[in-house]
């Protein structure tokens, strides 16, 4: 698909004059297995940037034993993003280039908690500028509260019973520990 036709596709607004200008759409990918307060600041950010924030929830190949299915992750992202109408949750497996072109969506956004993050994301920036030239990358700087924030240390701390209060929207924090919990009785037995 063309930028053109991508941009044929975008729903319109008025713009100065009374013109239709095309929307700004961006799309923030992620696993999201959980949802951290990190994931939601940089959603809360991201979605002051442009018109339309896409989360895009993907299915990772390589993460063997999910947390939750993909459907749970973006049933538990939209309990937390009341309050802000211009975000969408999406699913979707395969290239992210793909989904991007698909909602017409112009940038894909990245939150950076440390250099290491930058080094494989620029990669990731300069592959999918590769598959299709008019996708740009925004980086956004975790809040240094955030910065140790990570799915992973959610899960392993909640799993060794550890409190995740404050790591996780309020919203979701139960469903977190309830899972946990099922997912020890069944490792249990």
């Amino acid at each position: 698909m063309s930028s053109d036709s991508r941009s044929e596709n975008r729903t319109r607004r008025a713009g100065a004059g009374g013109k239709k200008c095309p929307l700004r759409i961006g799309v923030y990918p992620g696993s999201f297995d959980p949802l951290t307060n990190g994931h939601l600041d940089i959603i809360r950010r991201a979605s002051k940037l442009f018109d339309k924030l896409i989360v895009g929830v993907l299915v990772n190949d390589s993460k063997k034993n999910p947390l939750f299915t993909i459907e749970e992750r973006a049933a538990l992202i939209r309990k937390c993003i009341g309050g802000m109408p211009n975000v969408e949750v999406g699913t979707f497996s395969g290239l992210l280039v793909d989904f991007v072109k698909q909602h017409g969506a112009v940038a894909i956004v990245k939150g950076l908690r440390a250099v290491s993050d930058y080094e494989y994301e620029l990669q990731m920036a300069a592959l999918n500028k590769h598959i299709d030239g008019d996708i740009d990358t925004i980086f956004l700087m975790a809040d240094v509260q955030n910065s140790f924030l990570s799915s992973s240390v959610v899960k392993e701390l909640a799993w060794h019973g550890g409190s995740i209060t404050g790591l996780v929207p309020k919203e979701i924090e139960q469903d977190i520990v309830d899972n946990i919990k099922k997912r020890r009785a069944e490792a249990d037995n």
